[in-house]
């Protein structure tokens, strides 16, 4: 298991260097994004995986690997969003995102740590196309919850399921690293 902490450190690291370096460049004009348009992005990420392993065959420069990336970002974007309640045009400081960053981070990670110990590391014997499968079946019960208010009977809430899909996208990663897939 310590391979797999390591590993997904140096992958987090990789996600939150283009977080902050985008963050400089354009503010955090992402506050502006409900939930809906967080998870709108994610799916158009997780579509063009999924048409990339479909076709094998890519024209835009992005490989898989770039949009696992940009799968984890919005993610993290989604759960400080949620953490704001409100979508709104705000300005904040890089020290602050950075914070915010790393408390998300370690919600998804612990969580990763604690099922991987029950588990066993499944994922590794996972195919990248169940990621991207996983990932898409995440974000429609996230539209779901949201049609039903926020609100969910038995199920876990929007922020378990953005949690997944960072964790899915982590795993997605570390296999590409080891040139799994």
């Amino acid at each position: 298991m310590s391979n797999t902490n390591q590993q997904y450190d140096i992958v987090i690291e990789q996600c939150k260097d283009i977080f902050i370096k985008k963050t400089k460049d354009y503010g955090t004009a992402w506050r502006v994004l409900r939930t809906i348009s967080v998870i709108d992005q994610i799916f158009i990420k997780t579509l063009r995986i999924r048409t990339i392993q479909d076709k094998q065959q890519q024209l835009v420069a992005d490989n898989i690997a770039d949009e696992f990336k940009g799968i984890i970002n919005y993610a993290v974007i989604g759960l400080i969003q949620l953490s704001f309640k409100d979508a709104v045009i705000e300005e904040l400081p890089v020290n602050t995102v950075v914070d915010l960053y790393h408390q998300q981070i370690k919600f998804a990670k612990d969580t990763m740590l604690n099922k991987n110990h029950d588990y066993g590391e499944a994922w590794r014997e996972m195919s990248q196309k169940s990621f991207a499968d996983l990932i898409l079946m995440k974000l429609q019960r996230i539209k779901q919850i949201l049609s039903n208010d926020g609100k969910t009977l038995i199920s876990e809430g929007i922020d378990a399921n953005y949690v997944d899909i960072i964790n899915y996208s982590v795993f997605a990663l570390i296999l590409i690293m080891e040139e799994v897939h």
